[in-house]
């Protein structure tokens, strides 16, 4: 499975093996030890879509697929009840500093609702001062007066999925909204007073050229955005994307081209005035870390935060819990008073260094050498003179990568690891 150099920060389709989750939510003492001293915020999954982009192996449903009892005001019902069970959980929880909004097409339930679930969390659990609050959307399902409502609810940050500004890209990745939408929403959202703005891109989709990944770029700088996601196309199993490629009619992607895309977005936007703060993600120079995503450097960064909605996953204090997929049985459970988790791991401190290393080594200020043990240590000065690490950052006790370590930093962890 190709995620070369970064990956999709989703809400995949399968869930994990795990320990069972109590029927409370009740999580061990040690994992609220220091709570409120890690940052903390709350993912808000929507699963539904219009239809089914063939690359896509997130949890989502369209309408078809729901099925009864399952609907956009019993989603929100559910997210209503499982954060009142988050309160219960994490009574001594500090003000909420991040909220992101994911999906599926978080515009499809509408600004109102989306208002809704934003006013819940703050009167449950409050907002902290400046806190961050983004969702993301499709452009297809956008309007002015759709970021009207959001930046009046609270909302502070937008994330758009252009992946593409040609129409045979859009093509081939079932995209349905028109090239130029993508940019013509993020001028909606500008308008309506959002200074914090994100354009997703795929590159490496079967047939796009380089002309092609050329143009998106352009359209991205020129739509005037402090954020950009970049994301290698990832083949994932069951999908139409990969019957597709397993039958012949699409090739697929290229690691060689892969890597010489990423290359070609780097440099488009180091030259916009664009500065890459993880291996995936790029801000506006002039923005400063204001620009970065301060949600995701949660996830980064160990940070605790709390999934709402189906197959949402959560983190707290060392615990990961994932809840059930579909969002009748979601509903369901929630209706009976309990947990919707499906599942939990306790992770031990070796795993959790696994994760530190795995993870801040993407940041652009790099990991501390203090996480490495000693043949890790030699791993990283093997890498430094192979050009991966920054010689002078590894000297200072800090492993940052160069560009051609982003582009190998899956290999590296490995090696760094031992």
């Amino acid at each position: 499975m190709l995620r070369l150099p970064g990956t999709l920060d989703t809400m995949p389709s399968s869930l994990p093996d795990g320990e069972p989750m109590p029927e409370d939510g009740a999580l061990p003492a040690h994992a609220l030890d220091g709570l409120g001293r890690r940052p903390f915020g709350f993912y808000v999954h929507v699963p539904f879509c219009a239809t089914r982009c063939g690359y896509c192996d997130f949890n989502t449903y369209t309408a078809g697929e729901l099925g009864s009892g399952a609907g956009h005001d019993s989603w929100a019902d559910g997210v209503r009840r499982e954060l009142e069970l988050a309160a219960k959980v994490l009574p001594e929880a500090p003000r909420v500093d991040t909220v992101f909004v994911g999906g599926g097409t978080p515009s499809l339930v509408g600004a109102e609702a989306l208002g809704a679930v934003l006013a819940g969390i703050d009167e449950v659990f409050g907002l902290a001062d400046g806190a961050e609050v983004t969702t993301e959307a499709n452009p297809e399902s956008t309007s002015p007066e759709f970021f009207a409502g959001l930046r009046a609810a609270g909302f502070t940050r937008v994330s758009l999925g252009m992946q593409s500004a040609a129409s045979n890209v859009l093509a081939v990745l079932d995209r349905t909204h028109t090239p130029g939408r993508a940019a013509a929403a993020a001028a909606e959202a500008a308008s309506a007073g959002f200074d914090h703005v994100n354009l997703d891109l795929i590159y490496g989709t079967p047939g796009e050229t380089d002309a092609d990944l050329r143009a998106s770029l352009e359209a991205v700088v020129a739509a005037g955005v402090d954020h950009v996601s970049a994301y290698s196309l990832i083949v994932e199993d069951g999908t139409a994307l990969a019957r597709r490629v397993r039958s012949g009619e699409l090739p697929a992607p290229d690691e060689d081209v892969l890597a010489a895309r990423y290359e070609m977005i780097d440099d488009a936007l180091s030259a916009a005035g664009f500065d890459w703060y993880e291996v995936s993600n790029w801000a506006a120079r002039s923005g400063g870390e204001a620009s970065w995503c301060r949600h995701n450097i949660g996830y980064w960064t160990g940070g605790d935060w709390w999934g709402l909605g189906p197959g949402a996953h959560s983190h707290v204090g060392g615990v990961r819990w994932w809840n059930v997929k579909h969002p009748a049985r979601y509903n369901a459970v929630l209706a009976e008073g309990r947990s919707p988790g499906a599942g939990r791991e306790i992770l031990d401190e070796s795993a959790r260094r696994v994760e530190r290393v795995l993870l801040e080594i993407r940041l652009v200020g790099g990991l501390s050498t203090e996480l490495l043990d000693e043949a890790g240590l030699l791993a990283a000065a093997r890498a430094a003179d192979d050009g991966l690490l920054v010689a002078a950052s590894l000297a200072a006790g800090r492993c940052v990568l160069t560009r051609r370590g982003r582009l190998l930093a899956d290999g590296l962890v490995h090696r760094l690891l031992g």
